[in-house]
């Protein structure tokens, strides 16, 4: 059963309401711990909850101390020597500005709620749950100016992709809560929350977190080395129209997925192609794995032409094309440098409108995609999200799921309708932990 359900309850997410309609929503955010779970009437099983093997219930009781943070491994042993400090090139000025600017709009009081130290566990306590307990300045609680101002710096740290796709996902979530009737406020484009782990500067390491359900940015800075992982990005929908705009989500994703699988010839399918169906979850790293082991599985890297090579490649920019552009480009060259020991896994068909699983997996980058069964809404018709169809999608008028029952826990249906994605750096390399060690051990 779905790990989200077994900590929240299966009541919890059968009484599930939905959201206010105003993204700005005032409601205060509870001050409980991340670690205590959600609060009493919130359904921190409710939609995309995700929840067997780290699909992003956690962290709860699974939650790293950031002094134990080892990273993903495929074994316990981290290998060294992967990361250095060194200058990308790339300037941070109009990141540690914008950041800055952010910070000095806030009131003293939201500002002490959202700043930590930068080896704060604050890091490692994020969740995909829509009701889970979070620190730091909530959006909808935020004036018109402020909340701004918070896009602003998402908008330098992102890129023009990036910034949509987490706008996008926020407004699902409200498109969501607004199908199951509203009034309640996680299910918001405003239940989003920032939190801030050191200063922001040009020479000393800091970073942000951006999180709230179906997003988790951690974003860390050294000088002009940037590492924007663990990044979990996730809707249910993944297609809708939120006032008057269609919004499609995960499309690249889905279609540099195919166009790779299918690339492979028949003797690579049996190495790449898991003998297992896709099942209902089937993400390992999401939250509260952030000391996984997880051994490579797949096709390796180099047992591709250079063709299939440079589709690879397609599927990692399209996940790593999210932080900003020269930010990117360092990153596509640390991935490239690996690629002959780059591993790729699927599961599942290879339709344009199947519900599968994949996997990227080398020293450096760790993506999964994962096509789950939808909790709370499904579609009117039959249109694939990845064919480019103009899907008809209308909610469920209650919180039986899909037609074919089980709310998400084990006895529904795989859809490309609800999609859960994460990006990792293994061996350290998450929420910047290698280069802050590094740092510390060199300047200090």
């Amino acid at each position: 059963m779905n790990r989200a359900l077994l900590a929240g309850g299966v009541a919890a997410v059968a009484t599930m309401t939905g959201c206010s309609n105003d993204p700005s929503d005032t409601a205060s955010s509870s001050s409980a711990s991340p670690s205590g779970g959600a609060p009493s009437g919130m359904p921190s099983g409710g939609p995309g909850a995700g929840g067997g093997g780290g699909g992003g219930m956690g962290p709860g009781v699974s939650q790293v101390k950031y002094k134990d943070l080892k990273g993903v491994t495929t074994d316990g042993t981290v290998v060294d020597d992967l990361f250095t400090i060194h200058s990308t090139g790339v300037s941070t000025d109009g990141l540690v500005k914008a950041a800055q600017a952010f910070l000095d709009g806030l009131s003293a009081k939201e500002r002490k709620s959202c700043t930590f130290d930068i080896d704060a566990d604050e890091w490692t306590a994020w969740s995909n749950v829509d009701g889970y307990d979070r620190k730091g300045v909530r959006m909808g609680d935020l004036t018109d100016k402020k909340r701004d101002l918070g896009y602003a710096l998402l908008g330098v740290a992102l890129s023009a992709d990036g910034l949509t796709q987490t706008r996008n996902i926020m407004k699902l979530n409200q498109f969501l809560g607004d199908s199951n009737g509203g009034n309640q406020k996680t299910l918001t484009e405003g239940h989003y929350f920032f939190t801030f782990m050191g200063t922001p500067s040009t020479t000393k390491p800091w970073g942000f977190q951006y999180e709230g359900h179906h997003v988790a940015i951690n974003y860390f800075v050294l000088g002009d080395q940037v590492v924007m992982t663990p990044t979990f990005m996730g809707s249910e929908p993944t297609t809708a129209t939120y006032k008057g705009e269609k919004i499609a989500l995960f499309r690249p994703e889905t279609k540099a997925g195919l166009a790779m699988i299918r690339s492979l010839t028949k003797t690579q399918l049996t190495k790449a192609v898991s003998s297992q169906d896709n099942g209902n979850e089937d993400m390992k790293a999401g939250a509260g794995s952030d000391n996984l082991k997880l051994a490579h599985e797949g096709l390796r890297g180099s047992e591709l032409t250079a063709a299939q090579r440079e589709k690879l490649l397609d599927v990692a920019r399209v996940y790593i094309g999210y932080i900003n552009e020269g930010h990117a480009e360092v990153k596509m060259t640390e991935v490239e440098k690996h690629l002959d020991d780059t591993y790729f896994y699927w599961m599942g068909e290879t339709k344009d409108d199947s519900a599968f699983y994949y996997r990227i997996h080398s020293p450096v980058v760790l993506i999964e995609y994962d096509a789950q069964a939808p909790l709370f809404y499904h579609e009117a018709s039959s249109a694939s999200p990845s064919a480019g169809a103009s899907a008809s999608a209308s909610a469920s008028s209650n919180a039986g799921g899909p037609p074919g029952g089980g709310m998400g826990m084990g006895g529904g249906t795989p859809s490309q309708e609800h999609i859960h994605t994460i990006i990792r750096t293994p061996n350290g390399g998450d929420y910047g932990v290698d280069l802050l060690k590094l740092h510390l051990e060199n300047d200090h």
